[in-house]
Formats: structure tokens, C-alpha cells, sequence
């Protein structure tokens, strides 16, 4: 299937989720015949249903196997996983399956006065993707450009492309999951951040995963952009089949060669849009105009600042957007300051790889960690780590997992670990009052968990809500 006509088309939307709804409004607003499918129940999904079902698109709730006879089109939510019984039937009957941004990257409209549609900049990576999107769109915003962090963060990809007010360029945050469903994408430029295990569940092999990830540079126009600490990122430009002219731009934090973004006397340069790049560079800002100044957020500045300046932007623009930059909750945010200690929250460290990025930025610290390993494993980490460490509070239900591997590579840092069956409130208020205990003055008590939550919170939000919560309280004990 080629064209975007889809007057009278008989789709199968997969998924009553956030995407999945969005999709199927829109869907069924450009007349073609919508079946959603869902094999969840329950009173959450009967009231979304009775929604769509009010607008004349048909639900079926408790079955999401069977292709309904006469589909030509499954739209996906990024959720569901390739070997879904459903993709199967697909398969068989020749029908082609979409994820919600396919379906957006061929709605897209042209720009008034120039015929083509709005370019994506585009960012993928294991972590730190929509730091580094919702960055570029700030610096987007400073060059005087309407944008919006679309995608896997913030506005929705296909209301983006629909907005009766067009954009002039979106930042684009693409997970795994909706670049494995994308196959038409072509972004301008691209970014991938960094690669480390994750998903693998969904994908089958970190080899797979890899190869989504990939996908983002297919079709790049001026500039690939890679982590020159992680050559598996490179690799990756190496295997991409992008338009004549396009250009493989690194980005790390020391010295830049040509062709490359890094960091030189504490000033964020560019040495790969600029004339005579083998002697000259342009000054981008300061480290100081990064928030926070971490080093995996100054890479993340880093590889922001390369795709704004492959789609033109001035260095001043860069500058202006990276000090109007504020980061969301949760990731690496400093909740306060108790007898000469600092509590850093960074609740979305729910891997190894963003825990790893998150304990560099800091020494001596108490880390509290723990939670749902999701199969990964901790020696790696806690051997980058252990000279770092004055101690370690534990927690969750996998927490002897992390404690194995300290007792092999750190065996003479102090561990605390919180009772228990303990959940929310109760058991933050336990692990800050055991990290407390073993901070000395200039610590950082660090919560970067490098595993989910789910054992013990609703989610990453509430769990580093109650850190922040548990900090108050030791500061002010009486509730004065």
C-alpha cells in the first residue's frame, strides 16, 4: 500500500491506548472504516470505547489475535510486540502493518510557499531522548522557528502534522518500538544518542534492537549524528543508506576533531558547520549554559546542538536555547539540601545504562537503588561506579541482584537494605532515612535506581515524587 487515500479503507487499529485512540480519530476523520482492537476489558477501556463507538468507529475489546475479515491496514500502538498473533495473520493475508508515526509520516502536508512538508529532526538512543528533543526544540525556538518535542514526548507525532497552524520544523523523539513500525521514515537528520541492552523482550535480541535503533538514519538528508563514546553508534551510520551529500557528525566531550562536536576549555564547540572546518570552530556556549552541567547532559546538548546546526540554526540560537532550557522531573534534579548533603532525584534512571550516566556526575555519593531488574544485570555498573560510593541503600525485589554484585566488585562499601514488603510512602521515607544515616557533609545521596518501579510505586514519577517528599521531611521534621 502507497497512497494516503484512505476514503472508505478498512483499517484495524491495534491498541486502545493514548496512540491508539489518537490514531483511530483520525483516522476514521479521513473516512476510512475503523475496527479498534483490544484484548484488554474492563470498566478503563468500555468508557474509551463508548467514545470512538459514539463517532461510528467500531470496537472489539477482549480479542486482539484475529484479523477482522477484509483489512488492508493494521495501525499499531509502539506497544505491541512484533510476534503478536495478530501481525502474524497480517502477514499471512499480505496485509501491511503502520505504527502511529508511519501513519503521521505520510500525512505530513507541505509548507505554505515551499511544496515540501516541514523537516524532522529526529533523536533515538536508550537514554536521554527526550532531554536531548525537548533541548533541540528550545534552541528551535530561540532561532525564531515554530516547533514543537513531538513524538515519544509531548504533542502527539500525528497531531503535529494535522495542526492547522503547520510547523516549520519538529524534534522528533522515536522510540525502538515506533521505528520498528516505521518504515518509510526519512528524517532530515538524525540522532542516536547511545546504545545499551534494553527491550530486549520485545525486540529478541539486542541485535534486533540494535537494528530498530538504526532505522532513524535511513534517508538522513545533511547529517547523521553519533556518539563518539559508543562505536556502536557509528556503526550504525556506517550501515545507513542516506541521500548523496550526507555527512557522519560525531559528538563526545573532549577536544573535536573535523566534522565533529566536543568540548574544548569548558566551551561547547562546533567543528563540523563551519567553513574551513580543519582549522576553525564556532563557539556554541559554555558548559555552564547546560541545566544540569552532568556529562551525559552536556552530550545530550551536544548532539542537540549538531542537529540544529545542520538544519541552519546560528551558534547564538543554540546558546539562547540551551539556557532556556529547564528539564522535566525526575531526571537528575537536585530536591534539596540537608545538613550539607544534596538529594538528587533522578527517579528515570530506570536502567543500568542512565544510572551509569547519572552516578559519573557525582562523588562521594549514597546511592539508593533497586527495583525491577527487567532482566538486566549490575557488575558492569557497579564496578564503573565503586570508587565513587560511600554507600548504598537497596531496595525492591530485585535488590540481591545489585547487592551480589557489590559484595564481587565493592565489597568494603557499607549497604543498607530497607525492609521488606514495604511499598510507597512508608518505604521512601525508610531508604532517605537510611541514606541520611551514612552521608557525611558535601555527599550527594543519589536515587538513580537502574531499574523499574513498578514492585514498589505506580511509576518513576511517583516513586521520585516521594524521594523529593521523604527529603522535606528530614529537613523539617515538625511540618514547621
Amino acid at each position: 500500500m502507497t497512497n494516503t487515500d484512505f476514503t472508505d479503507l478498512p483499517v484495524v487499529v491495534a491498541g486502545l491506548g493514548v496512540s491508539g485512540i489518537s490514531a483511530a480519530r483520525v483516522l476514521h476523520g479521513l473516512g476510512a472504516r475503523v475496527t479498534v482492537v483490544d484484548g484488554g476489558s474492563g470498566p478503563g477501556l468500555a468508557a474509551r470505547a463508548a467514545e470512538l463507538e459514539a463517532l461510528g468507529v467500531t470496537v472489539r475489546l477482549g480479542d486482539g489475535a484475529s484479523l477482522p475479515e477484509g483489512t488492508e491496514l493494521i495501525v499499531t500502538s509502539p506497544g505491541w510486540a512484533p510476534d503478536s498473533p495478530l501481525f502474524a495473520a497480517a502477514e499471512a493475508a499480505g496485509v501491511p502493518v503502520w505504527g502511529d508515526v508511519e501513519l503521521a509520516w505520510r500525512l505530513r502536508k507541505p509548507l505554505p510557499g515551499t511544496g515540501e512538508p516541514a523537516p524532522w529532526l529526529a533523536v533515538t538512543g536508550t537514554n536521554g531522548k527526550t532531554t536531548t528533543v525537548q533541548m533541540l526544540a528550545s534552541i528551535l525556538t530561540a532561532a525564531g522557528k515554530r516547533t514543537a518535542a513531538v513524538g515519544n514526548v509531548g504533542v502527539s507525532v500525528l497531531d503535529a502534522v494535522l495542526a492547522e497552524e503547520p510547523y516549520d520544523v519538529l524534534a522528533v523523539e522515536l522510540s525502538s518500538y515506533q521505528l520498528h513500525w516505521a518504515p518509510s521514515l526519512r528524517p532530515y537528520s538524525a540522532a542516536v544518542l547511545n546504545l545499551a541492552p534494553d527491550h530486549l523482550d520485545w525486540h529478541g535480541s539486542m541485535e534486533a534492537y540494535a537494528a530498530d535503533k538504526g532505522r532513524i538514519y535511513e534517508g538522513n538528508v545533511v547529517a547523521c549524528v553519533y556518539n563518539l563514546a559508543d562505536p556502536a553508534t557509528e556503526a550504525l551510520v556506517r550501515e545507513a543508506d542516506v541521500e548523496e551529500g550526507c555527512r557522519a557528525i560525531g559528538f563526545g566531550l573532549g577536544a573535536p576533531s573535523p566534522s565533529n562536536f566536543g568540548v574544548v576549555d569548558g566551551l561547547l564547540v562546533d567543528r563540523a558547520f563551519v567553513q574551513d572546518r580543519a582549522k576553525n570552530a564556532a563557539e556554541l556556549g559554555a558548559v555552564e549554559d547546560v541545566n544540569p552541567p552532568a556529562p551525559h547532559n552536556i552530550a545530550n546538548a551536544l548532539a542537540a546542538a549538531a542537529l540544529a546546526r545542520a538544519y541552519g540554526v546560528e551558534p547564538k540560537a543554540v546558546r539562547e536555547g540551551l539556557r532556556a532550557f529547564r528539564p522535566d522531573a525526575h531526571r537528575i534534579a537536585e530536591v534539596g539540601v540537608v545538613r550539607e548533603v544534596s538529594y538528587v532525584d533522578d527517579s528515570k534512571a530506570t536502567n543500568t545504562h542512565a544510572a551509569a550516566a547519572s552516578l559519573a556526575a557525582y562523588r562521594p555519593i549514597v546511592w539508593i537503588a533497586g527495583g525491577l531488574a527487567k532482566g538486566a544485570t549490575f557488575d558492569d555498573l557497579v564496578q564503573g561506579a565503586a570508587e565513587r560510593l560511600r554507600a548504598v541503600v537497596l531496595m525492591g525485589q530485585d535488590r540481591a541482584l545489585i547487592r551480589e554484585a557489590l559484595e564481587r566488585h565493592a565489597p568494603d562499601v557499607p549497604v543498607i537494605e530497607a525492609a521488606e514488603g514495604q511499598t510507597g510512602a512508608v518505604a521512601m521515607t525508610e531508604v532517605v532515612r537510611a541514606a541520611a544515616s551514612l552521608a557525611r557533609s558535601g555527599d550527594t545521596v543519589l536515587l538513580a535506581p537502574a531499574c523499574a518501579s513498578m514492585d514498589m510505586f505506580t511509576d518513576y514519577g511517583e516513586r521520585g515524587d516521594l524521594f523529593a517528599a521523604a527529603v522535606r521531611e528530614l529537613a523539617n521534621p515538625l511540618g514547621e
